[in-house]
């Protein structure tokens, strides 16, 4: 199923200040891939998202997306190249209505599929259709969720990045998200790089997963193996998220 590498993070090492966040942290992500990377809160699963924007900077190791070193391009250069963020606590427009808040996503290169794409956020979230024109502001958790992978979905991305799309939000509502996510790997072949602390969730829709612990990378394997695996389950899954 899955292709070529999209992705490619080698020995990337990023500081806030003189404090290392990320210690030399290796994640490959290939086309049609679901990765999920997985770790305790301050892990530097966060950071790692970033660094991928450039925000911070990796002051060591590469980042390579479709064969194109990345590590030092501005962020809205990066944005250019198709990757598209749906970042943690959902930074959606408060006082524009659904409808705009999808303008701001949809990439000025693709506006001949504009309609298309609506539609197809839409079919995807149906929810977003009735909120059309309420403001990002007045919608719920889960309708903000919605809206902010809707966003990044208007971008016709090739890899989109999600922060913690579980976040603060209701069992239902996350089941929701996560067979939105699966349902956009299946039909459209979309690859994607998916930051949780929802381990239970994450690993069950990854193809495969990283563990984080301290800005390192201490485990990698297939969704299953990790989903099985005694340490994992004893850090990560022992909470009852099932």
């Amino acid at each position: 199923m899955a292709g070529t590498t999209l992705l490619d993070i080698k020995g990337v090492q990023t500081y806030y200040g003189n404090i290392r966040a990320l210690n030399g942290v290796d994640v490959t992500v290939k086309q049609g891939e679901i990765v999920a990377l997985i770790g305790a809160n301050g892990a530097g699963k966060s950071t790692l998202m970033m660094t991928i924007f450039g925000a911070p900077r990796a002051r060591a190791g590469t980042i390579t997306f479709a064969g194109i070193d990345i590590t030092q391009l501005p962020t809205h250069e990066i944005a250019r190249m198709r990757i598209a963020q749906s970042p943690e606590g959902r930074r959606i427009f408060p006082r524009m209505t659904v409808m705009e808040n999808l303008q701001m996503g949809a990439s000025l290169d693709n506006l001949q599929h504009y309609d298309e794409d609506v539609e197809k956020v839409f079919t995807l979230f149906p929810r977003l259709k009735e909120r059309i024109a309420q403001r990002g502001g007045t919608l719920s958790g889960g309708e903000q969720q919605m809206l902010s992978i809707g966003r990044a979905l208007m971008a016709r991305p090739k890899l989109l990045l999600l922060d913690e799309p579980s976040l603060g939000l209701a069992p239902l509502v996350v089941k929701q998200i996560f067979d939105a996510i699966r349902e956009l790997n299946r039909t459209q072949g979309l690859t994607v790089f998916l930051v949780e602390q929802n381990a239970f969730g994450a690993l069950k829709l990854a193809t495969r997963g990283y563990v984080m612990v301290n800005g390192n990378v201490t485990m990698s394997g297939t969704g299953k193996e990790l989903l099985a695996d005694p340490d994992v389950r004893a850090a990560y899954l022992e909470g009852g998220h099932h």
